[in-house]
């Protein structure tokens, strides 16, 4: 039976690798995914057209205007001369951020006056807009302490000292590229366990299954472990990704963070086999997958934090076994998170799988009979 069992565990897995359009679900979309995710999702702000609007023209403001020129942050597209074209420039998004220096600026430095710059945002994306403020107030408070510090001026008695633990350079690609670890494993799997049970059917090769000497279970087992060993080297090809690509450091233990996917895979096959048993078709499968892919990734906590979502929200992704994943991966990645401290991330992943499986393999008969 054991033989039997390997029989179709071989073949399956070239059923997947010897179908161009299976090749291109595994090549194609996990490069393609990495890319996009890896450069362009990114919550860093880099060449940020602004305005400059001027009125003091003196060394102290050139200054400040210098090291916003100066800013990787910011780029200056355009100086203005009056405050009549401001509000044309926010409204055609030809810039994001007017920077006005009163033409007292110097007068009130020099008398050591508070000297007010005004900043003014396009607050259409808000979230946009507060990276920006909090680039403003640090360049600001850097020209401060400098004028401060060159002029023999008081210095304020408190300064706000900023470290970030886990990720000090602040880089959002060490924060993203970690989490696109659990969404290609997901995306992978549930694909191909999905169209295995489909493909037999649409084929007309299912009832050939049914007529040998293996159980349902075993059929069931043969579909789901080619699955597993593609979505292990589908996470291992990230993981390398990763570190070697994109040089987000890997501090933790490679036990935890592959008991953890493990177990997230497992999980996933027995949703990806639900699935499977339940259409006729691969297009259905396809369609399936899908409707099952969106809200995971978006109650994961995979681009935004689940404790920003309504309570209701909240309980709904205890179900969701990308939540857990997502944890044990950048828990990995960043903080260097051992096995032990993982492990109420890793036994509601254990209860799921136990409860898509069994739920799979019921349908799986029910659906063979």
């Amino acid at each position: 039976m054991l033989r039997q069992l390997l029989a179709l565990i071989l073949k399956e897995l070239l059923a997947v690798l010897r179908d161009p359009r299976s090749r291109m679900v595994l090549i194609g979309p996990p490069l393609i995914q990495l890319i996009v995710f890896g450069y362009a999702a990114t919550f860093d702000l880099n060449h940020v057209p602004i305005a400059i609007y001027n009125q003091d023209h003196s060394q102290a403001s050139r200054d400040l205007v210098a090291r916003f020129s100066g800013s990787p942050t910011f780029t200056v597209t355009d100086v203005l001369d009056s405050p009549h074209r401001i509000k044309l420039l926010l409204d055609s998004r030809q810039v994001q951020m007017v920077l006005v220096i009163d033409r007292r600026f110097t007068r009130d430095l020099l008398t050591h006056q508070p000297a007010p710059v005004q900043v003014i945002l396009d607050g259409r994306n808000s979230n946009t807009a507060l990276l920006i403020e909090g680039y403003v107030n640090s360049i600001v408070s850097e020209f401060s302490l400098a004028w401060a510090a060159e002029h023999g001026t008081r210095v304020p008695q408190a300064t706000l000292d900023i470290r970030a633990l886990y990720n000090p350079s602040l880089l959002s690609q060490w924060f993203i590229v970690p989490g696109i670890v659990a969404l290609l494993t997901e995306v992978e799997t549930l694909l191909v366990v999905g169209l295995s049970v489909a493909r037999e059917r649409e084929m007309g090769t299912f009832d050939q299954l049914l007529v040998t000497p293996l159980r349902p279970i075993d059929i069931l087992i043969g579909k789901g472990l080619p699955g597993l060993i593609i979505g292990i080297t589908e996470a291992s090809v990230v993981i390398a990704a990763a570190v070697l690509w994109f040089d987000v450091p890997l501090r933790g233990d490679l036990l935890a963070l592959y008991t953890g996917l493990g177990l997230f895979i497992l999980a996933i096959t027995g949703i990806g086999l639900g699935i499977s048993s339940l259409v006729a078709t691969q297009q259905q499968a396809l369609l399936g997958a899908f409707l099952f892919l969106v809200p995971s990734i978006i109650l994961s906590g995979f681009a935004t934090p689940i404790a920003n979502m309504p309570q209701w929200i909240q309980t709904l992704t205890l179900v969701n076994p990308m939540r857990y994943c997502l944890v044990i991966v950048r828990g990995v990645f960043l903080e260097g998170t051992g096995l032990q401290v993982l492990v109420p991330q890793l036994w509601p992943m254990a209860l799921i799988a136990v409860v898509t499986l069994t739920i799979a393999g019921w349908l799986f008969r029910k659906r063979s009979t």
